[in-house]
C-alpha cells in the first residue's frame, strides 16, 4: 500500500501529481533485512533535489520513519520509491504549492544483475538533468521507441555528440587496458554510480558516440539493477563476460547496507 505522509493514500492525493507531474524522486533497493545501500546518499538527493524544486526543507528523520513503515511486514528484497510533491501543485500556478508531502510506495525488488541488455544510441538531453525528477516522459518514449525498434533501452547522445547516460540508468564503460570510464556530460548523479566510485578506480572524460562503441565493455548501473552488462550498442557488440564486470558487481554487493 502507498502512504502519504505516513498515511493510506487516497485518490483524491495522487490526482494532482498524475495530473501534473511535477515532483522529484528516489528509489532504493532493499535487501531482505531492509537494509539500503547508500541509503544517506539517497537521502542527501531528496534534499538537495527538495530544495530545487519546492524552494522547501526536507525534514530526513520523517523520511526514514516512513521507509520503516513502508517496510514493515515486506519480505524479501523490494524496491522502495521516496516522491515528494505537494497535492496543491496545478498546472496554472505552480509557484503557489510549497509545502511537499511524501509518498512513499514498494514493490518487489527483481533478480540481481538483471540479464544484459542492448542499447540503441538516441539523441536527447533530459530537462535538468541533475534532479531525479517525475518528468518522465521523454525518457520513457525514446525507451518504447528502441523497445518497438527490437533494443532493450536507450543511451542518450547530447547535442554535443558525446554519450551522457540511459533511460533511467547511468551508464559507465570499460576500456582496453580495463580502466572504468564513465562519461563526462549533463547526467543524474546515480548513487549507484557514487557509490562505485568509491570502490573502484576510474576516470570520467567525454566519450563520443564512435568512442563508446569501441569500448571492451559497459554497464548500465542504478539501485533496481546494480551493475548490468550491455550486449551492445546498435550495431556495435560489447563483451558481457569481462573480469571487470565481476569485480564491479562484487564490489557493489560488497556494500554494507544502512538501516533507515
Amino acid at each position: 500500500m502507498a502512504h502519504l505522509d505516513g498515511k493510506p493514500v487516497t485518490t483524491d492525493d495522487v490526482l494532482p501529481l498524475a495530473l501534473t507531474g511535477y515532483g522529484h524522486f528516489t528509489t532504493m533497493r532493499a535487501d531482505a533485512d531492509h537494509r539500503i545501500r547508500g541509503l544517506a546518499l539517497h537521502l542527501d538527493r531528496l534534499v538537495r533535489d527538495c530544495g530545487t524544486v519546492w524552494g522547501a526543507a526536507l525534514d530526513t528523520g520523517r523520511v526514514r520513519q516512513f521507509v520503516r513503515q513502508a517496510l514493515a511486514g515486506q519480505r524479501g528484497p523490494c524496491v522502495v520509491r521516496v516522491t515528494v510533491y505537494d497535492p496543491a501543485v496545478a498546472v496554472g500556478h505552480p509557484a503557489a504549492a510549497d509545502q511537499p508531502q511524501v509518498l512513499v510506495t514498494v514493490r518487489p525488488a527483481g533478480a540481481m544483475p538483471p540479464p544484459p541488455l542492448r542499447a540503441r544510441s538516441v539523441p536527447y538531453e533530459r530537462d535538468l538533468p541533475q534532479v531525479k525528477h517525475c518528468g518522465l516522459f521523454g525518457a520513457l518514449h525514446v525507451r518504447r521507441a528502441a523497445q518497438l525498434a527490437g533494443f532493450d533501452d536507450a543511451l542518450f547522445v547530447g547535442l554535443d555528440g558525446h554519450v551522457s547516460e540511459g533511460a533511467t540508468w547511468n551508464v559507465g564503460f570499460i576500456d582496453d587496458a580495463g580502466t572504468v570510464v564513465w562519461p563526462q556530460a549533463p547526467v543524474l548523479p546515480g548513487i549507484t554510480m557514487k557509490l562505485l566510485q568509491q570502490q573502484v578506480e576510474h576516470r570520467i572524460t567525454p566519450l563520443t558516440l564512435a568512442r563508446a562503441k569501441g569500448m571492451r565493455a559497459a554497464f548500465a548501473t542504478n539501485t533496481s539493477i546494480g551493475v548490468r552488462a550491455l550486449t551492445g550498442i546498435d550495431d556495435a557488440p560489447l563483451a558481457v563476460e569481462d573480469p571487470v564486470l565481476s569485480t564491479l558487481h562484487e564490489a557493489y554487493l560488497s556494500i554494507p547496507g544502512e538501516e533507515p
